[in-house]
């Protein structure tokens, strides 16, 4: 089972991992490791892999927490188990109890990991480019302050997603980008085909971190539509008109051990 790590590890009291799709028992297009409860995969085969991440991470398997994601800027304080069922609708999580691990699911979308480099909190966020323009991640920001972390010391690291020579978009898709921000233009470039546009989502994404006082941000910069090999893609599996895509999971824990 294959996964990422960045210096983020680095503080003594975290564990995390940006998870590939490698490693686990689903085949055809969800192989293999699949972590989306909503996706039309075995169940029994999600469960496992999301069990085969609580063991990397050493927290028990209930403990893997994933929100049930709606492209929102909104986040949860999360303190203890809580069942996929029962997940609130929202974009990302923050706890403070250690021995919990907070996590998204993406296919394309950026996932965003949190620490704090001095308070024992984290998050996970779920930055798609509506979740981003809306302000999922200074909203998971504001709540890990909220919960006593001072923003100049939160660290935060940007995973896989889909790159920005890959994810193609109509014309009038940077308006909303304009009426925000009329530099938000430099975040796209004109495409090969007539009325396209190339736009840069980590590019987007770390510049909203930047000007939200994260100056702290670890990119691993892989590219989930092309390198098929690795990572789930939405976008992919919508070129080929396949009925469904996994999820890769990327996640963050306060060790149990952290006291």
């Amino acid at each position: 089972m294959k996964h990422l790590t960045t210096p983020l590890n680095d503080i003594p009291w975290v564990r995390h991992g940006f998870f590939t799709r490698q490693g686990g028992a689903s085949d055809g297009i969800y192989g293999s490791l699949n972590c989306g409860p909503g996706s039309s995969d075995d169940p029994a085969h999600v469960v496992e892999h999301r069990a085969r991440i609580a063991r990397a991470l050493d927290v028990a398997p209930d403990c893997v927490l994933t929100p049930r994601q709606v492209h929102s800027d909104k986040v949860f304080y999360i303190d203890r188990p809580v069942s996929y069922a029962d997940m609130p609708q929202v974009d990302a999580l923050v706890t403070d109890k250690p021995g919990l691990a907070v996590g998204i699911l993406t296919a394309d979308c950026a996932p965003v990991l949190f620490a704090s480099a001095s308070k024992k909190i984290v998050g996970a966020a779920h930055a798609g480019w509506k979740g981003a323009l809306n302000g999922v991640l200074e909203s998971t920001i504001a709540e890990m302050e909220k919960r006593g972390a001072d923003r100049n010391d939160i660290v935060a690291a940007l995973g896989p997603c889909i790159g920005p020579q890959s994810y193609e978009v109509s014309d009038d898709f940077k308006a909303p980008f304009l009426v925000q921000d009329a530099g938000n233009g430099a975040f796209f470039r004109p495409a090969s085909k007539p009325g396209h546009l190339i736009f840069d989502l980590p590019a987007y994404v770390r510049a909203r971190l930047e000007k939200a006082g994260v100056h702290v941000l670890h990119d691993v910069r892989q590219d989930t539509f092309s390198d098929e090999g690795s990572y789930f893609s939405y976008r992919r599996s919508c070129h080929r008109k396949e009925a469904d895509y996994g999820r890769q999971m990327s996640i963050i824990s306060i060790r149990s051990d952290a006291g």
